[in-house]
């Protein structure tokens, strides 16, 4: 008995109703193997797999991707966008203020507790997004001179 193997990338682009292009397979991979990863991260790593893209076409395969939920796109007030390959959960996440790493947080407890607003106004809420604000371990040992 064989173990079944994930899906391909270009399987997973299939499957979200996405052409599939070398440009598209080497940005997901690119997107999933990073860190939070700004647009132009994204554009040199896919540019390091398969050559030269121009940035609008980054950009809209970043727009086609993530409204296919295959990657998500955070927005830290004051620093640009980024974009991780995490998705289907209800996950948060911790910014630096002195160097801007991100990382991810789970929900404090239990099944994304989140999504229980004190007041919903009627809006069928199905996502939150909290950003923690702080100093990362290097950034908080850092001694001012």
């Amino acid at each position: 008995m064989t173990a079944s193997q994930p899906p391909t990338t270009a399987a997973e682009l299939r499957g979200a109703g996405l052409r599939v292009t070398a440009a598209r397979v080497a940005l997901l991979e690119t997107v999933r193997h990073g860190d939070h990863l700004d647009v132009e991260a994204i554009a040199s790593g896919v540019r390091e797999r398969v050559g030269h893209i121009s940035l609008q076409a980054v950009y809209d395969a970043l727009h086609a991707l993530t409204t296919a939920g295959l990657i998500r796109r955070i927005e830290p007030a004051g620093s640009p966008a980024r974009f991780e390959g995490r998705v289907g959960d209800n996950h948060h996440h911790v910014l630096c203020r002195s160097c801007g790493v991100v990382a991810d947080v789970d929900c404090a407890v239990g099944d994304a507790p989140c999504l229980t607003a004190s007041e919903d106004h009627g809006f069928a809420i199905d996502e939150a997004e909290v950003i923690y604000w702080g100093l990362c371990p290097a950034c908080s040992t850092v001694s001012i001179s």
